[in-house]
């Protein structure tokens, strides 16, 4: 698999605002930011997708759930709610070949977001 922008950060050679960390996940602010609050994390294990998901160890894939759920309580996202997106390809708009799932809050969020 060709080496990725979060590859890249995850290796320390990209600079990223980051809001949690543990060993199994990373998460970072997004650049170009959709909500107040808009976060992605990456799992440490490397995987292009969610359609990925039933050939990784099922034990790797809950920690990355739980560092989603821990990144969003250390941004207080709790109380008011958030949103968790995965993009999975080309007509999701998935820009970068490996896992990583948006949290979005801060704000109302409205269904269907576009």
């Amino acid at each position: 698999m060709e080496e990725t922008l979060f590859d890249r950060i995850i290796a320390g050679e990209i600079p990223a605002d980051i809001v949690f960390e543990n060993d199994h996940a990373l998460a970072f602010r997004d650049i170009n930011p959709q909500a107040p609050v808009h976060v992605l994390v990456v799992p440490r294990t490397r995987m292009r997708s969610i359609a990925e998901a039933p050939e990784q160890d099922p034990r790797e894939l809950g920690c990355f759930v739980q560092a989603i759920a821990e990144t969003a309580k250390a941004l207080g996202l709790e109380e008011g709610g958030y949103r968790v997106v995965f993009n999975t390809g080309k007509d999701a708009l998935q820009t970068v070949p490996y896992i990583h799932a948006h949290i979005l809050g801060g704000r109302r969020l409205s269904w269907p977001p576009g």
